[in-house]
C-alpha cells in the first residue's frame, strides 16, 4: 500500500462508525424513513452528519478492533442512541396519523384507506391528509435540520463507546410514548367531538322515523360536516400537529444531552 494511503483503512473504519448513529435515527425518524426515500441518500446523509460528529469529538476504535467484543458493545450502543432519538421524533409525528384516524372512522372515512409511505400499512383518507400535513409542517420548522444538529451535539453527551443510554432517559421515552395517545385525542377533539353531535342527531332522526332510510341520509351528512369541520378547524389542527412534532424534537434533545 502506497505510503499516502497507510491511514485511509483505519480512517474508514471510523467513518462507518460514525455513521451507525446517524442512520439509526434517521431509520427510525419521521420522512427520512420512508420507503420512497433511497437507501442510498440516507447513507450519504448519514456519513456527511456522521463526520460532523466526528469532527467536533473525536473517538478511537477498541484496540482488537470492531469486530471483538468491545466493538460489537460500542456498535450496539450506537444504534440504540440513534433509534432512540429517531424515534422520539416519530412518536412526536405519529400523534397526526392518531388524530387522522380517529377522525375518518368518527365520519364514516375508515373504510377509505390507503397504504401509508411512512409506515407501510394502510390507513384512512384523513390520517394520509393529516400525515401530509404533518410532513409539511416537520419541513417548514426546519425539523429535518434540528434532527441533524442533535444528533451531532449528541456526541458531546454520548460518545462512542459510552452511548449507552441511562435508563431514566429510557424511561422517559416510554412515558411520552403513551403522550401520543393524549395529543392526537386533542388534535381531533374539535373535529371528532362536532362530529359526535351529528351522529346524536342522526340517532335522533332515527328514532323519531322509523321509516327513513337512515344509512341513506347520515352518511353523506356526516362526509359532508367532516369536511367542513376539517376546513374551519385546518388552522387549530396544524397548531396541535406543530405543537406534537416540536414535543417529540424536545424528547429527542432530551436523549442526545443525557436526560
Amino acid at each position: 500500500m502506497p505510503a499516502a494511503f497507510a491511514g485511509l483503512e483505519g480512517q474508514m473504519w471510523l467513518w462507518l462508525v460514525a455513521m451507525i448513529r446517524p442512520g439509526a435515527a434517521f431509520f427510525a425518524a419521521p420522512l427520512f424513513g420512508m420507503a420512497a426515500v433511497p437507501v442510498q441518500l440516507r447513507l450519504v446523509i448519514s456519513l456527511a452528519i456522521g463526520m460532523a460528529g466526528y469532527a467536533t469529538t473525536p473517538f478511537f476504535l477498541p484496540p482488537d478492533g470492531v469486530t471483538s467484543v468491545a466493538g460489537f458493545a460500542m456498535i450496539l450502543g450506537e444504534v440504540l442512541a440513534g433509534a432512540a432519538m429517531g424515534f422520539a421524533v416519530q412518536i412526536g409525528f405519529s400523534a397526526a396519523l392518531l388524530a387522522g384516524e380517529t377522525i375518518g372512522n368518527a365520519s364514516g372515512l375508515g373504510f377509505a384507506s390507503m397504504i401509508d409511505p411512512h409506515s407501510n400499512a394502510p390507513s384512512t383518507a384523513v390520517a394520509q391528509f393529516l400525515s401530509i400535513l404533518a410532513t409539511f409542517l416537520f419541513l417548514s420548522i426546519g425539523g429535518h435540520l434540528i434532527l441533524a444538529r442533535i444528533i451531532v451535539e449528541s456526541y458531546h453527551a454520548l460518545p462512542v463507546g459510552g452511548a449507552w443510554p441511562a435508563m431514566e432517559s429510557l424511561r422517559g421515552l416510554v412515558m411520552f410514548g403513551g403522550e401520543i395517545f393524549a395529543m392526537g385525542l386533542a388534535i381531533a377533539l374539535p373535529v371528532g367531538f362536532a362530529l359526535i353531535l351529528v351522529q346524536i342527531i342522526m340517532a335522533l332522526l332515527a328514532r323519531s322515523a322509523p321509516a327513513m332510510n337512515i344509512f341513506a341520509v347520515g352518511l353523506p351528512a356526516t362526509l359532508l360536516a367532516a369536511i367542513i369541520l376539517l376546513a374551519i378547524a385546518a388552522p387549530a389542527i396544524g397548531e396541535g400537529i406543530q405543537a406534537a412534532i416540536e414535543r417529540g424534537l424536545d424528547e429527542a434533545q432530551a436523549l442526545a444531552v443525557g436526560k
